[in-house]
């Protein structure tokens, strides 16, 4: 008797909902997609419990005739591809043909739609049809998922809780909102609103809406292109971040996507600009030609493959740090904010740069939009790009626990870390010491003896050019052992064994995938905090001023290299409010 048999279709469309249904917002992702591929400008989904109650989609999308409504639950049925070569020019979100037959196979699904004219109603239970009969013709589709797993009580077991379910469906609405803001999204769970965007085509105001004013209010605008790329986007200022990277949310050609090497690209470009630790809030949204992207690679589509990923990366790097350059602020040490005041007309004109000739605009409808009890900045920050922090006169006219240096200039007082401002300018001194093609090496009087591991001896045997590019004198001098007799001009004075120690332990840590940019910049941090004066360390007024000085000098003396603030600033506003000789 054969043993191998042809899978049962519905068997086989139960599988593949294992690959394309893992939880409650797999499912809204497919609809949803289904609903923009439409060309749908509306999209309402109401869930209950989280989506494990039940999950309705509504939208305003072209429809589909009674023929298409019944072959589009077959497996591998789409509108979307035709022939082979489609498949490298996929300019939509679906195309596999696999989630409505797989939705259909493990719930009870129904589905009411209708092009304008007569409209169709279908019902299926467990991807069989029940039902399929004409109805009313209200354009566009409404899609209801109930009684989710019923069939697979395994797979209705490993769904999370209500809370965790419902998470998931609103982190994905919100960056579903964020690729389209042209369409208008609106999401409930149990009759409550949780995500509602205006569909303006406006990014920035979509940004407010999903996350309020703080944040929106903080993001900088990006727009860049080469040959083959196109980027946009806002991303946030390094005051503003978070613990983890939920908030770097990257759209290619329209599709919300995860992908490692750009989320690297984002976190290199802010490179000292923050701690290793948090993740800055960005919104880029990359535009390329579909035959550079391969989006069939795993059944989600949010893993894809881009060709000429040197190059993209090379563009956002660029792009994010010079608007970075451009944009830092000193930030203010309070946040002056007001639940109650009204929110003034420029203030909400600067946050949301509304597109010239705006649909509100053709409405003759003032830009303006509910801010509910948001809490609301009553003063914009002053944005001081570099030319201008040169120009600030710091005078120092005290040092606090031996740590904060205080200054002061007719704008208000100033408190700088003493540590990290100076690990900044050491740190970029260094840096340009290393870029130096001249190298000054500087002999020791006594010839320092580092001696290795048998692992350690060969690999810096390997990488020793490095070493003598960056001004070091060295040879062998035993079993496993180097002896340095001189060293470059910018080490630390009294610190000359510790530097070189830590310089080897980098070189060794970065052989797997050596990228000499990064080594330089691991040696000039390293160094840079060695060098720098330390907390309740009290130096002397000269000094301070000395410090400001060079601070100012920076190409970025907003943070150290390490990503922490230098420089905080109290405004006269800020001490006549706390001393009340401010009352509004």
């Amino acid at each position: 008797m054969n043993k191998i048999r042809i899978m049962d279709e519905n068997l086989a469309n139960k599988i593949a909902a294992g690959e394309v249904v893992e939880k409650c917002s797999s499912i809204v992702k497919e609809l949803a997609e289904n609903s923009v591929d439409a060309g749908a400008t509306e999209i309402i989904i109401h869930l209950k419990e989280g989506g494990r109650g039940s999950i309705h989609v509504i939208d305003n999308g072209s429809g589909m005739e009674k023929e298409d409504a019944k072959l589009a639950f077959q497996r591998h049925a789409t509108s979307k591809l035709y022939k082979d070569d489609d498949l490298f020019f996929i300019d939509t979100l679906g195309f596999r043909g696999e989630a409505l037959p797989s939705i259909a196979s493990v719930s009870h699904v129904t589905l009411k739609t209708s092009t304008g004219d007569i409209g169709t109603f279908l019902k299926m239970e467990g991807g069989v049809l029940k039902t399929i009969e004409e109805t009313d013709a209200r354009k566009g589709t409404i899609l209801s998922i109930d009684h989710l797993f019923y069939n697979t009580p395994a797979r209705l077991k490993y769904l999370k809780s209500e809370q965790s379910e419902l998470a998931s469906c609103v982190s994905f609405v919100e960056r579903f909102s964020l690729a389209h803001p042209k369409i208008s999204f609106t999401l409930t769970n149990d009759d409550r609103i949780l995500v509602k965007t205006s569909g303006s085509g406006n990014l920035h105001k979509t940004i407010h809406e999903i996350y309020g004013l703080q944040i929106s209010s903080k993001m900088i605008e990006i727009s860049a292109n080469n040959n083959d790329f196109d980027l946009y986007g806002y991303i946030g200022k390094p005051e503003i971040l978070k613990s983890n990277r939920n908030h770097m949310i990257v759209m290619v050609n329209g599709r919300v996507i995860k992908n490692l090497d750009i989320i690297r690209a984002i976190n290199d470009a802010y490179y000292t600009y923050k701690p290793d630790i948090k993740y800055p809030v960005v919104v880029l949204k990359i535009e390329t030609d579909p035959t550079l992207i391969d989006v069939n690679v795993h059944p989600t589509k949010q893993d894809i493959k881009i060709n000429k990923m040197n190059a993209l990366y090379e563009l956002i790097v660029t792009t994010i740090k010079e608007a970075l350059y451009q944009n830092l602020l000193i930030p203010d040490a309070i946040e002056r904010m007001s639940n109650t005041n009204p929110v003034k007309q420029e203030v909400m004109n600067s946050i949301l740069k509304e597109e010239s000739k705006n649909t509100f605009e053709k409405e003759n409808v003032q830009a303006t939009f509910d801010l509910g009890n948001v809490a609301v900045k009553e003063k914009s920050d002053t944005i001081i790009i570099n030319s201008q922090m040169k120009q600030l006169k710091l005078y120092p006219v005290g040092l606090a626990h031996g740590t904060y240096i205080i200054a002061e200039n007719e704008e208000g007082i100033y408190l700088i870390d003493q540590h990290a401002a100076q690990e900044r300018v050491n740190y970029e001194k260094n840096m340009e010491a290393l870029k130096n093609k001249q190298v000054y090496t500087t002999s020791l009087l006594v010839p320092i003896t580092i001696e290795l591991s048998n692992s350690e001896f060969i690999k810096i045997h390997e990488q020793e050019t490095i070493l003598k590019e960056i001004g070091f004198d060295f040879e062998e001098f035993g079993v496993n052992t180097f002896v340095f007799k001189g060293h470059p001009t910018w080490l630390l004075e009294g610190y000359e064994e510790e530097s070189i120690r830590k310089i080897i332990d980098l070189l060794i840590g970065g052989l797997t995938g050596f990228d000499r940019v990064k080594f330089n910049e691991s040696i000039a941090i390293t160094l840079a905090c060695k060098m720098s004066i330390k907390a309740n360390m009290r130096i002397s007024h000269e000094a301070q001023e000395e410090l400001l000085n060079e601070l100012c000098e920076c190409d970025n003396p907003y943070h150290c290299p390490h990503g922490r603030p230098t420089i905080i600033k109290f405004s006269i506003y800020d001490l006549e409010r706390m001393f009340k000789r401010a009352m509004n």
